[in-house]
């Protein structure tokens, strides 16, 4: 039988699929064994040792289960997650799944424009700029912003969630990659805000301490009303489904939206910062 020899060190799937392989072959089984145990084709199987077939999560997780990887170092999900997810917080691709099932999704941001709501120039000029900084590598970058582009698309969908945006006003102040750039980011919050099912609201200078969060906010309410919060450091994520901790956080995201400007003293806001940009 003609077995095709593998390169794992050409890519991070051909790692992969030469570990799948490594351990099924441990394990005594045929690509049909594992095909079976895990209710893929056996074609796709050999596609994924190869490296010509990306797996996804669900085949990951399906095989952490026939291998009894579950949970162990040796996960296969783990890895999935890493090379997908490599650039992102701990904690945020569990967020990103759970956003895509949200009925309504709320979000507070200080500094930057949150990512849902980044033109694509305005997030590649960020993860350029974490890539001259040496905080990210270029393939993680451009994760990043296919990661982000993908979030965008889940959200147009037959019943999009209802979106909730409230931006600090440094938010609209800050400049990032120059005119060009801004002036489109500056549109695309006007488009935003007349969506039927979005809010958006700055919180601006001028309420001073009664701004009763200092860090982002992410929250989702999900079909079972259930809430997941999300919250970020400089170097970590934190998924959050415990309910006494996340109604604290639910409860001051309303007090925020309470002192913030109205929608449409928002899109005044905004075109006036268009205006007065440099």
């Amino acid at each position: 039988m003609n077995i095709r020899k593998l390169n794992p060190e050409s890519g991070p799937w051909a790692a992969y699929g030469a570990r799948l392989r490594k351990l099924r072959q441990e394990l005594g089984w045929r690509q049909r064994d594992l095909a079976e145990r895990v209710g893929y084709a056996e074609p796709h199987i050999s596609g994924v040792e190869i490296a010509v077939k990306k797996p996804t999560l669900k085949f990951s997780a399906a095989v952490d289960t026939a291998m009894g990887l579950t949970n162990t170092d040796q996960s296969f999900e783990r890895e999935f997650r890493q090379i997908k997810f490599g650039a992102l917080l701990e904690g945020f691709p569990q967020y990103v799944d759970l956003e895509k099932q949200a009925v309504e999704v709320r979000v507070f941001e200080t500094g930057i424009v949150p990512g849902l709501l980044q033109t694509p120039e305005y997030a590649l000029v960020l993860a350029d700029h974490a890539v001259h900084r040496g905080a990210i590598t270029r393939d993680q970058a451009d994760a990043r912003v296919r990661t982000l582009a993908e979030r965008q698309r889940a959200l147009v969908r037959s019943s999009s969630p209802m979106i909730f945006a409230v931006l600090d006003e440094s938010c609209i102040r800050r400049s990032v990659g120059g005119l060009e750039v801004m002036k489109s980011q500056f549109k695309r919050l006007l488009e935003f805000a007349a969506l039927p099912n979005t809010v958006l609201q700055v919180a601006p200078f001028v309420i001073g301490e009664r701004r009763p969060v200092d860090l982002p906010i992410y929250l989702l309410t999900l079909p079972d009303r259930g809430i997941v919060s999300y919250a970020e450091s400089q170097t970590r994520g934190h998924l959050d489904r415990e309910m006494a901790s996340v109604a604290t956080l639910m409860t001051a995201y309303h007090q925020l939206q309470a002192e913030s400007l109205s929608q449409a003293e928002t899109v005044a806001l905004i075109k006036q910062a268009e205006r007065e940009h440099p």
